[in-house]
């Protein structure tokens, strides 16, 4: 599939992928991608399906098993002369649309990144003498034959447990267990392919809003303009601010517990938690069963999970006049929606929507508030 300087490669089989017959790349119609800081990026590719013209017995792409569910599928794409790695996963789903018109039916094909092999097997184990974030690496390390390298960032709290005092216990499947320990912490867990094929970057930590920011969302600047729509929402009852007292699991002592405004790196120059503080909801902690620091820590999960996000906007671009291919998470500049909304933005999630001739991507972004905290975002 191409598009005007962009061209789509697929690669597919039952254990190594490697490109696909002529036949199913001439029936590839459209591909839809979505990556997401929150749950499995998913795929789907939507094939023609037409077996009357040929008087075939079988539809060509169910019959062949190039589309088995359970094959591997990469995704890359170039443009520029530089190939990106866009999906790396697994084949979850088929499904058969028919229509009386001679060649009008298709085959759509659904599918999860590689954290989908993750959620098969439920677990009953214990992971003695380790903290959280060393139980997630130990968890990831499994899944190596699949090109996973894990990128786990070390917790404030629960660094390591005395075995004869307490064995974290999983019973759930890894994907599951992971989650759970990542919600403990106000984190995020995800899995980026790349970057080369067959290669993917599993994730757990805060959400990562460090680094160079991606090619800027230009609004109403003329012919620099680049972004087809945007809006906005800002939510002022969402941040939530905890206070209270913790039993702690070891001592019994009531130890006062209170959060008072958000750990994140800050994006926006005027978020509600310091600014206007009117609607602030302040919860009672509830933490039972943790010691003081980690009940501690997690009501501070909470309290950063609940700032994230306040502003948020969602949009679309044409991919030739955007010029770049956005990645989610990362971060992204605005600019032309006045000083505001202006700024820099976390991107929670990216849809890739390819067809022939066409490339689009809708965007999801999101910070703490208003303001922005640079006065020139890079063009």
């Amino acid at each position: 599939m191409d598009v005007t300087g962009i061209s789509l490669t697929l690669l597919t089989g039952p254990t190594i992928p490697v490109p696909a017959p002529q036949f199913v790349s001439e029936a590839l119609e459209r591909v839809s991608v979505t990556h997401s800081d929150k749950g499995a990026s998913g795929f789907q590719l939507e094939f023609k399906a037409d077996r009357t013209s040929s008087f075939l017995r079988d539809f060509q792409l169910l019959a062949t098993r190039v589309l088995a569910s359970g094959n591997r599928v990469v995704l890359m794409v170039t443009m520029g002369g530089m190939p990106r790695v866009l999906m790396d996963g697994f084949i979850t789903h088929i499904a058969l649309a028919h229509s009386k018109a001679s060649g009008a039916s298709t085959i759509s094909v659904t599918g999860e990144d590689i954290s989908v092999k993750m959620n098969l097997v439920e677990e009953s184990e214990g992971h003695p003498a380790l903290g959280d974030s060393a139980i997630v690496a130990a968890i990831l390390a499994k899944y190596a034959r699949y090109g996973v390298a894990p990128k786990v960032m070390p917790t404030l709290s629960s660094l390591a447990r005395d075995p004869l005092e307490e064995v974290p216990q999983q019973n759930a499947t890894d994907l599951g267990y992971i989650n759970s320990l990542a919600a403990l912490h106000g984190n995020v867990f995800f899995v980026r392919p790349g970057p080369v094929p067959m290669t993917n970057i599993a994730y757990w930590g805060p959400p990562p809003r460090v680094g160079t920011p991606l090619a800027t969302l230009s609004v109403d600047m003329g012919p620099s303009t680049n972004v087809e729509s945007i809006s906005f929402s800002y939510d002022g009852l969402a941040p939530t601010l905890f206070a209270g007292f913790d039993q702690d699991s070891e001592t019994e002592a009531d130890v006062p517990i209170a959060t008072l405004t958000a750990d994140r790196v800050p994006l926006a120059a005027e978020p509600p938690i310091l600014f206007d503080r009117g609607l602030i909801k302040t919860c009672v902690v509830k933490a039972p069963g943790f010691k003081a620091g980690d009940a501690s820590a997690y009501v501070q999960g909470m309290t950063d999970k609940s700032t994230d996000n306040v502003l948020t906007a969602q949009g679309e671009v044409d991919t030739l006049r955007y010029g770049s291919i956005m990645d989610a998470p990362g971060l992204v500049g605005v600019r032309g929606c006045g000083m505001s909304l202006d700024g820099i933005y976390y991107v929670n999630s990216v849809t890739h929507s390819l067809s022939r001739g066409e490339y689009r991507q809708q965007f999801t972004l999101s910070r703490e508030g208003f303001g922005t905290t640079t006065a020139v975002v890079p063009s």
